[in-house]
This record gives C-alpha cells, sequence and structure tokens, in this order.
C-alpha cells in the first residue's frame, strides 16, 4: 500500500470542486490555484478516505451539507486574502 496513492483527504475533492465551479482555472494562473487549495484546507479539518464511494454511502446529508458549506467559507475566505496581497 502507498498512502499517498490509497489515501486522500475528502476536502480536497469539495475544495477542487468548488474551485471548478466558481471557474477560476480559467482566470487564475496556476501558482494562485496552489495557494488558494492550500489556504482553504488548511481552514479544514481534515476527513481521510479511501474511496469516494465510501463518503456518498456513509454520511449523513446534514453533515454533507456542513462540510460544503465550511468549504464555501474558506475557498472565499482565501480568495480574499490571495486578492487582498495581490492588490498590495
Amino acid at each position: 500500500m502507498k498512502l499517498d496513492d490509497d489515501i486522500h483527504n475528502y476536502y480536497e475533492h469539495l475544495v477542487l470542486e468548488h474551485i471548478s465551479q466558481l471557474k477560476l482555472t480559467s482566470v487564475k494562473d496556476d501558482d494562485y490555484i496552489a495557494d488558494l487549495c492550500c489556504l482553504a484546507l488548511n481552514q479544514l479539518p481534515p476527513r481521510y478516505i479511501r474511496y469516494e464511494v465510501d463518503m456518498s454511502f456513509y454520511l449523513a446529508q446534514s453533515e454533507r451539507q456542513q462540510m460544503e458549506m465550511n468549504t464555501l467559507n474558506a475557498v472565499n475566505k482565501a480568495i480574499q486574502f490571495l486578492d487582498k496581497d495581490q492588490n498590495n
């Protein structure tokens, strides 16, 4: 077993999904996106899984909604920080 291939933080998926919904990859460079991911993920608790299907079957709808809200808030806060930093 290789830990980096078999286990990952589910919040990584949620953060990338939200960034994609915002279409930031079409207007920001790779460095910005990488920094954004790091800043957002550092605000979120780790939630390690092996398979995406695990989250579909074992996560209550209310917990899923809370995780999505946490992700939205973390990404928005990270965007504000990065954009403020670029304007100075």
